[in-house]
């Protein structure tokens, strides 16, 4: 502001001129375009490089969580209706049972592959201990057949031995028929809290701006189904969205000795035009 004085009058003061008011919006045209040219850049940079970091950070999330179940499933339970969608049974725990009477030990109980079992002794250290109402599975040969129930049977009651020299636990179950001709002595654990788990990715895609649609949802405790699945199904628990593409495969006999599967799946996310993309695939012990 200047500041000028006449005679008779005290000071008047007057505004900017044109052309100082000019050389200012100049001034802060050129600032605007060097923040647009040299920061805006930057900002985009960083933004973009969050969203892959947290879109890579939800897709090895739900892919570890679905690789989980896949490597603790019951052996040959993994069915695939198609490649959106796959079905499993996770197991618990797992170990050896006693296939014949210690006859230097009295007390020791056997599974008796010519008669219904109800009770046997375990061998090995399990990891958890199964509770009762939780499944035992013995001898699964074919995926539907611990869906059927046919080799799997509910747990009644868990003990100790009565002579250290017998086991670990004593595991009493109701009534089942042992496979003929079973003599791998092994035996897993279903939990009644889970049961069978379907993987299911839907409305995989990208919107106009470059969202991904789709979602990858877990289901569980839905009970067992003896028929294979003819179609995905529908709802669960989220586990990842914004899916853009999404890929499950199984091949059951993947090897020339045909006693390993092996599972890949492909999954992308995408958000605001930027996009993470992960593959992960395992081996899956088939030999039951």
């Amino acid at each position: 502001m200047r500041t000028e004085r006449h005679r008779g009058n005290g000071p008047r003061r007057r505004g900017f001129t044109l052309l100082e008011l000019v050389v200012t919006i100049v001034v802060f045209g050129v600032m605007a375009a060097t923040l647009t040219v040299f920061v805006r850049p930057a900002i985009d940079a960083y933004m973009g490089s969050r969203n892959r970091a947290e879109l890579a950070e939800q897709a090895d999330s739900a892919l570890r969580r679905m690789m989980r179940d896949v490597q603790a499933a019951v052996p040959n339970s993994i069915r695939t209706p198609s490649a959106d969608c796959f079905e499993l049974v996770p197991t618990l725990t797992g170990g050896r049972f006693r296939k014949q009477p210690d006859t230097e030990n009295p007390g020791s109980l056997a599974l008796d592959p010519s008669a219904p079992a109800t009770s046997f002794d375990v061998l090995t250290p399990l990891s958890a201990t199964p509770a009762a109402a939780d499944f035992l599975v013995i001898d699964n040969q074919n995926p539907n057949d611990v869906y059927s129930g046919s080799n799997r049977s509910p747990v009644t009651a868990v003990a100790s031995p009565p002579v250290a020299t017998a086991g670990r636990h004593r595991i009493t179950v109701a009534a089942m028929n042992l496979p003929l001709g079973y003599d791998g002595g092994r035996f897993v654990v279903v939990p009644a809290s889970q049961r069978a788990v379907f993987y299911v990715c839907a409305g995989a895609g990208v919107d106009a701006q470059g969202n991904g649609t789709g979602t990858i949802r877990r289901l569980q405790n839905y009970g067992f189904n003896a028929a294979p699945p003819a179609a995905c199904p529908a709802g669960g628990d989220l586990l990842a969205s914004g899916v853009a593409s999404c890929r499950f495969l199984y091949e059951p006999n993947q090897g020339a000795t045909q006693q390993n599967g092996f599972v890949s799946i492909q999954l992308e996310l995408a958000r605001n035009g930027e996009t993470s993309s992960l593959v992960l695939g395992a081996h899956v012990a088939n030999v039951p």
